[in-house]
């Protein structure tokens, strides 16, 4: 029999939210066989079974969070004999709540004296068994539920000692946890071990993490809160940006660059290709841009590796993407060698995905430089936090018209467009950071460069 764990379906995966079972328990199954689907992070994905049989077994129910590794299923190998299947009310009974140690005592017939100060409850320690989980001696069966045997053995508790209180005496999980050493039970206990407790230092309790205060509440005005759980997008970007905050030497530069242009070849070029239903965006120009400037400044396109810095020879751009729950970062790979139409399809391709939840792992990640505009939100400037293990991330504003003073010396009406470059200093310093937004101005105020 195999166990089917969750899987790891991302580098920052820590658990899943089994999503929907597509085979149910005694349906066949072969390896390839798309049996749930599985939402991590980033995006819902399809889990495949590497095994051939019968789905035996399911553990999880859907809608449920699992972490990496924990089983969610049994698939039952072809010839293998099958398990004793436990009834639904010992199930529904194995899922109750774990009894405290003084209720687990009760059950079985000890005393158990209350809490001391310090927490440490004492008892009265029963007498030593065989730490086995097999069945009681010959002549006598041990009624206990698969789960309930399985916890058994990993636990080293004896079966035949336990007093079952599921349908019809028979043990269910709930028992033999209540007897296990951690709880205070009949398992057995080693005087050697049993000693070497006694002499222990009693640990001191560890200081709780600070709670930041409550908002303070005015007199006589009612205050609603609403506690909304992290997602698990919600909380790898929490865990990935305070990483980032907090070990990357951040520094910022910015520049304004003239995005006239750039606004008038991309009229041209949508006119252009307006048959074939192309349509290039400002986005687009800038992505194209910014890949051809790290082409030119490949220090940029790197990562701090410790004792190293590692240079890219390809650029996999990174393209922020808004989704419901957070944002995310679909990569466009070697976009060094695609034309700035493939680049609009693919971001456009990218984007619609990630939004749905349908992108692959490989899809969002190993990106080497990230952009992030928010010029579409009404947001002329803002510094962006770099995305690890990357060097550097660019924040795009939106096209502002302003007054400006042209080449004659005359002011006159102008488009702005602000871009800003957040730096890891420990690679790119601030003259190699000045050297990259020269060449990215030149791009976009010679877009016709882009087209070459």
């Amino acid at each position: 029999m195999a166990e089917i764990t969750m899987p790891k379906l991302s580098d920052t995966m820590t658990e899943g939210t089994l999503v929907s079972w597509k085979k149910k328990a005694g349906d066949k199954v072969s390896s390839g066989d798309v049996i749930a689907e599985v939402e991590t992070d980033k995006a819902t994905m399809e889990m495949e079974s590497f095994e051939d049989g019968v789905l035996a077994e399911i553990y999880i129910q859907e809608g449920q969070k699992v972490a990496v590794g924990e089983k969610i299923a049994r698939v039952q190998g072809k010839g293998e004999a099958a398990a004793p299947a436990a009834s639904g009310s010992d199930k529904a009974a194995d899922k109750q709540p774990v009894p405290t140690a003084e209720k687990a005592a009760a059950q079985a017939g000890t005393n158990v004296a209350p809490a001391t100060a310090s927490g440490a409850q004492a008892f009265e320690a029963p007498a030593a068994s065989p730490a086995t989980s097999g069945d009681a001696p010959a002549g006598r069966r041990v009624k206990a539920s698969p789960l309930a045997r399985k916890t058994a053995a990993s636990q080293s508790v004896n079966l035949s000692g336990l007093t079952g209180t599921g349908p019809g005496g028979r043990i269910i999980q709930r028992d033999v946890l209540g007897a296990a050493p951690s709880s205070g039970g009949q398992a057995a206990t080693s005087p050697t071990l049993t000693a070497a407790a006694a002499a222990a230092p009693t640990p001191k309790p560890s200081t709780p993490a600070p709670v930041p205060p409550a908002p303070a509440k005015k007199p006589g005005l009612p205050q609603k809160e609403t506690r909304v759980a992290l997602s698990g997008m919600r909380k790898t970007i929490a865990d990935r940006l305070l990483q980032s905050k907090t070990t990357i030497p951040h520094f910022y530069l910015h520049i304004e660059v003239d995005a006239e242009p750039m606004a008038k070849l991309r009229a041209e070029v949508n006119a252009a290709g307006e048959k074939e239903g192309i349509k290039i965006s400002v986005n687009d120009f800038i992505l194209k841009a910014v890949t051809k400037a790290l082409t030119l400044v490949p220090k940029v396109n790197a990562s701090f590796a410790g004792d190293s810095v590692v240079e890219f020879s390809s650029v996999n751009l990174a393209v922020a993407v808004a989704v419901d729950d957070g944002l995310i970062t679909p990569v466009v790979r070697n976009a060094e060698s695609k034309s700035l139409t493939e680049i609009s399809l693919e971001v456009k391709d990218l984007a619609a995905r990630a939004r749905s939840k349908k992108l692959k792992p490989d899809e969002y990640q190993g990106g080497t430089f990230t952009v992030s505009n928010l010029g579409a939100y009404g947001i002329d400037r803002f510094d962006a936090i770099i995305n690890p293990p990357q060097a550097a991330i660019l924040s795009v504003g939106g096209i502002i018209k302003k007054p400006v003073v042209n080449k004659a010396g005359e002011i006159v009406a102008g488009q702005r467009i602000d871009l800003g470059l957040s730096c890891d200093h420990r690679v790119v310093d601030g003259a190699l950071g000045a050297q990259y937004l020269a060449e990215l101005r030149r791009l976009l105020e010679w877009p016709l460069l882009l087209l070459m």
